[in-house]
């Protein structure tokens, strides 16, 4: 599938278009009035999605909508990693061994229920 089939017309519904003959009619000033308008503008060969012309403060908001996400997506992995590395301390801990004799030792009450897996 080629870039201009992936990129359909309707990938961009919600931003105005304007086919690339009309930025040639209106000139740049008359697409940054549609730009400060709107925001941003898709500019269509055919109908097909070409390009986006985004205003500074469009793209600023982008870029922070992105990086906010990115912080997100770290604290998660940090709160992942933390969890594995105390799991992984208990599992280094010098009774660890012994703790899991002690557990195994003890006789499986299931009380009429299958269990699978760790419960918390």
């Amino acid at each position: 599938m080629s870039a201009a089939t992936a990129l359909a017309p309707m990938a961009f519904p919600a931003l105005a278009r304007t086919p690339a003959s009309d930025v040639k009619k209106l000139g740049w000033r008359g697409v940054m009035r549609v730009v400060g308008q709107d925001g941003a503008v898709v500019v269509t060969n055919h109908d097909r999605p070409e390009a986006v012309i985004l205003s500074t403060q469009e793209y600023q908001r982008l870029l922070q909508a992105a990086e906010s996400a990115r912080a997100r997506q770290d604290d998660a992995l940090q709160a992942l990693r933390q969890r594995f590395d105390e799991r992984l301390a208990g599992l280094r801990a010098t009774d660890a061994g012994e703790r899991l004799r002690d557990v195994l030792a003890q006789p499986a009450i299931l009380a009429g229920q299958v269990r699978v897996g760790q419960t918390h």
